[in-house]
């Protein structure tokens, strides 16, 4: 193990067994359905989750991980050998799980940095990956930091969602509240701002042209240098090829390294059929 650790939380949606295959520790959200709760990723998985969002007659509620499961794996790790801990996660406009982060990170008994990406799904995952990529080539805590941080500031994510309605329901909508996407088929594409809010980006009418805006993002941000993407989908794996197929057939600087399914956190307010694509710069 590296004297580096680096924690994640669930909504980063890469799920448990990728996460433990490149020793990243995961902190779950959890999801309520009536009286039961169920941990993010651990104690369900993509395929009942929406199965369950499809027969339930009222809508999930989520909630963050308290500072004491951020303090036991901040103590395990520091136990194991870890001198330092990377902790990376979705933004704080969204869920406390930041704020549990930073009260367990006062009691760790090695320091802790802690990264509010500003995202989620693949905004948060590539800020992981490339934290990993540094840790692996040696680098020390301040430049795992630093690489995560890059994504967190640099990066973007484009998501259209088949309905608003879980988005509204859900209190997650942001500046996006108003927008009156029942009608007439508009899909509007929707964004993070800088402070990690929900915001609307364009509106569109139909799938096609909203998949086409979210590939003419990166087309357009690949003409200034090549980018790292990945790709998130509910339920939608039609929509992940033909979103692939518009990226490539533009033939820019663009490596699409990984297609994460949205979890049941991420799903309770995104809803079936999202479609989305997260990037950063690599210059």
């Amino acid at each position: 193990m590296s004297t580096v650790g680096i924690v994640c939380d669930s909504t980063c949606d890469l799920g448990p067994a990728w996460l433990a295959d490149h020793d990243v520790v995961m902190v779950p959200l959890k999801v309520t359905f009536g009286e039961k709760t169920y941990l993010d990723w651990i104690e369900l998985g993509t395929a009942d989750f929406y199965e369950m969002l499809s027969t339930s007659a009222v809508l999930p509620k989520t909630s963050q991980p308290s500072p004491a499961e951020f303090s036991a794996v901040y103590e395990k790790l520091a136990a194991a050998g870890c001198t330092d801990i990377v902790s990376i996660h979705l933004t704080s406009k969204l869920s406390g799980t930041i704020a549990s982060a930073e009260i367990a990170a006062r009691t760790s008994p090695v320091p802790v940095r802690i990264v509010d990406t500003r995202s989620v799904n693949m905004g948060l995952g590539l800020a992981v990956m490339a934290a990993l990529d540094v840790r692996a080539s040696g680098g020390n805590a301040d430049a795992v930091h630093a690489a995560a941080q890059h994504v967190a500031e640099t990066g973007h994510l484009f998501f259209a969602l088949d309905t608003l309605e879980y988005l509204v329901k859900g209190g997650r909508a942001g500046k996006a509240q108003g927008l009156a996407a029942s009608l007439l088929n508009i899909k509007p594409v929707l964004t993070f701002d800088a402070e990690g809010a929900i915001e609307p980006y364009k509106k569109v009418k139909g799938t096609k042209k909203a998949l086409q805006e979210i590939a003419q993002t990166a087309i357009d941000a690949a003409g200034d240098g090549p980018i790292k993407a990945g790709i998130l989908h509910a339920q939608a794996p039609d929509l992940v090829e033909e979103l692939r197929a518009l990226i490539a057939a533009a033939n820019v600087p663009c490596e699409i390294v990984h297609c994460a399914s949205v979890g049941a956190v991420i799903g309770t307010y995104a809803g079936p059929r999202a479609i989305g694509l997260a990037f950063y710069p690599l210059s």
